[in-house]
């Protein structure tokens, strides 16, 4: 592939080449990213739906967008509530990934910064009064000018200019490059020992005995340990487990014996017993039943807490009150004979007056 670049004198955005060819954000999303990046400062202040909107992202392509950014650590919000009981969301946006703790550290620095006053400038003297140079304007000539700035080794096509004593550039000594730092390769963290999985690892071990196809290494041994030991923690013991391992062995023999003892020991894993449903609660006992203190007529009800009186007579009792306060005497068509006569009874008693 060939590749010819021209960099732009002007009007143009750095991007990070970890935004450029991050396999974790797609086009929309380094895009909405990028053009947010170039933006003056008198833009900033309107939300990122809107300035995706300007892009013609809507709808589902900005929801992914936006997504990607927040989980990658690009985008961070916050939401408030105001004096007013109304609520206000605060975006930051950055072109390097960030923490939580990073994103509100800048986001206290920016807002310090929005909070001072500006500092005014002083008013420039007029010009002074001069005689035009002399001789007629003429057009810019074209080519033979190189514009000099900053790009990367690997964006430029031309490496910084040198001075002509042969020193290198002042801008690029007085920054020092970086040194790579080499990552190590982390090893996977090893399972912890348990009693499971120390038995589980000695079955496995023994197969060999019955079956020499069935040998495994230590290694190997360790690694499907984890999945013998889910076996052991269901309640099965070492000898059901060698059994359940040894049973109908292929009749072609056993090609890898890591393969199929993974294969068998992932499949024909027995099901976890049911969990025991508790006991239900004994029911509460039954109460004897007393004698109604609402009437004076003698008859017996069960009651469910503390009260005295039956269902009938706490009913008239209630409308007995309602009757005294708005003196009638009109009942409910489903109101009983003998809860009528209790109301009324207990009425002209609060009246005080003879039933």
């Amino acid at each position: 592939m060939l590749r010819h670049v021209i960099a732009p004198s002007s009007g143009w955005t750095k991007a990070p080449n970890t935004v450029v060819r991050s396999p974790r954000l797609n086009s929309d999303a380094k895009v909405l990213l990028l053009y947010v990046q170039g933006l003056p400062e008198s833009a900033t202040d309107r939300p990122l739906g809107e300035l995706a909107g300007k892009l013609a992202m809507k709808g589902r392509s900005y929801q992914l967008a936006k997504k990607q950014l927040t989980q990658h650590g690009y985008l961070h919000e916050w939401r408030s509530q105001g004096d007013g009981g109304r609520w206000a969301t605060e975006q930051l946006l950055a072109n390097t990934p960030l923490t939580r703790d990073e994103a509100k550290a800048v986001r206290a620095r920016l807002t310090a910064q929005a909070e001072q006053p500006p500092q005014t400038e002083p008013a420039c003297p007029p010009p002074s009064v001069q005689s035009p140079t002399a001789g007629e304007p003429t057009p810019r000539p074209v080519g033979g000018y190189e514009p000099k700035e900053e790009h990367d080794e690997e964006n430029s096509p031309h490496p910084p200019s040198e001075p002509a004593d042969g020193q290198p550039h002042p801008d690029l000594k007085a920054v020092p490059r970086p040194t790579p730092v080499q990552q190590q390769p982390t090893e996977p963290p090893a399972p912890r020992s348990s009693p499971q999985l120390t038995r589980a690892e000695k079955v496995l071990l023994s197969l060999r005995h019955s079956r020499r196809e069935l040998l495994l290494g230590v290694g190997e041994a360790r690694a499907l340990a984890v999945e013998a030991a889910q076996w052991l923690e269901r309640g099965l013991t070492e000898s059901e487990l060698r059994h359940a391992l040894l049973a109908e062995l292929p009749e072609g023999g056993v090609r890898s014996a890591f393969g199929f003892l993974r294969h068998r020991l992932t499949h024909k894993c027995p099901v976890p017993p049911a969990p025991v449903a508790p006991p239900e609660p004994p029911p509460q006992p039954v109460r004897p039943l007393i004698v109604c203190a609402g009437t004076e007529e003698e008859h017996l009800f069960r009651p469910l807490g503390d009260e005295t009186e039956c269902a009938e007579c706490r009913r008239a009792t209630a409308y007995a009150s309602w009757m005294v306060d708005t003196d009638t005497y009109d009942f409910p068509p489903d109101m009983t004979w003998r809860q009528r006569f209790v109301a009324v009874a207990k009425a002209d008693a609060l009246r005080g007056r003879t039933a």
